[in-house]
């Protein structure tokens, strides 16, 4: 499994940008499987897909075909958040580089995935989704996650800070984060960047 970078100043520095509704979908994908199931992982094509369209922790629903994933995957490839391998020399198969690509450690990502699959939600239900991915006992131990995340510029508050707010990443394009910012009575500062 992909190890995150060391905190050293040989990490290669984060380069995120913001990606579209199937980008999002594919990314997510792929860094849940490598937590979740990895002994399937590095991903083949179709696992792809069909972990983008599974019925089960995602939102909205996706019915992704074959070619929306390989543009997805092509342009996460050309944006370095991805990269193919073929280990056995005849499947292609795609691992993510989201730790480099994000500038983020394991309890980041696990939280930034659960995001990426299912957008905005309450910091509890966070918490308790993010925890199949990596040990985050309580909202005590995920306040420090989303304290980081928000300082990367990688994580937004929809409503105000405290017991049952909303929170969503960051990587959404600025008219649909624009339209988050609306749908939840948030004034609209100007949308996270990323780094340059």
């Amino acid at each position: 499994m992909q190890e995150p970078p060391q905190s050293d100043s040989g990490s290669i520095a984060p380069s995120w940008r913001p990606l579209s509704a199937i980008e999002r979908r594919v990314a997510g994908a792929l860094v849940e499987k490598a937590k979740t199931t990895p002994a399937g992982y590095p991903m083949t094509l179709n696992s792809v897909r069909v972990a983008c369209n599974q019925k089960s922790n995602r939102f909205p629903p996706m019915q992704l075909d074959e070619e929306d994933v390989i543009q997805s995957l092509d342009s996460l490839r050309n944006h370095g958040a991805v990269i193919e391998v073929h280990g056995d020399g005849r499947t292609a198969k795609y691992r993510h580089q989201l730790y480099d690509w994000l500038g983020v450690d394991k309890p980041e990502i696990a939280v930034l995935t659960e995001l990426l699959l299912r957008g905005a939600q309450t910091v509890g239900e966070l918490r308790g989704r993010a925890a199949r991915m990596e040990p985050i006992v309580d909202l005590a131990a995920l306040q420090p996650v989303l304290s980081s995340l928000e300082k990367k510029k990688l994580i937004v508050y929809l409503t105000p800070q405290g017991r049952g707010c909303i929170v969503t990443h960051a990587l959404y394009q600025p008219q649909e984060l624009a339209a988050l910012r609306r749908e939840h009575g948030t004034a609209a500062p100007s949308a996270p960047q990323p780094p340059p």
